[in-house]
């Protein structure tokens, strides 16, 4: 992505549809960002090989595969070794959470996703 593009793209990965609709009010309201939403982990890669987002914000519990594995075809991708990416998960056992950032993610947020710390981590790209 240009450092010339209005607007900076978040792919958020998730098949649970009112999660989706919570997170694109969120988005609404953040001029600057577009929020693009794959509902699998193929859906994702798909929409990773057209273009490389600032943001990917990844469900761990996906109807096609985990987020363990969607994180670990992401980073077989040399052009996508340094996207940063947060897990989203409702479990808050810290194994999982260990598990998550020895696979590659960069945070693990619990769900209900907090909006102060989504605009912050925003802010901070």
């Amino acid at each position: 992505m240009s450092s010339s593009t209005a607007v900076r793209p978040v792919l958020y990965v998730e098949d649970d549809r009112i999660n989706i609709v919570l997170m694109e009010e969120v988005f609404r309201l953040m001029p600057g960002w577009r929020l693009d939403v794959a509902e699998t982990g193929a859906q994702a890669m798909e929409m990773l090989s057209r273009e490389t987002p600032s943001l990917v914000l990844m469900d761990m519990n996906l109807p096609d595969m985990n987020g363990l594995e969607l994180i670990a075809l992401v980073r077989a991708r040399p052009e996508l070794a340094g996207l940063r990416c947060i897990a989203l998960s409702a479990d808050v056992m810290d194994d999982q959470r260990q598990r998550a950032r020895a696979a590659g993610f960069h945070d693990y947020w619990l769900k209900p996703i907090d909006v102060r710390q989504l605009r912050a981590a925003l802010e901070r790209l």
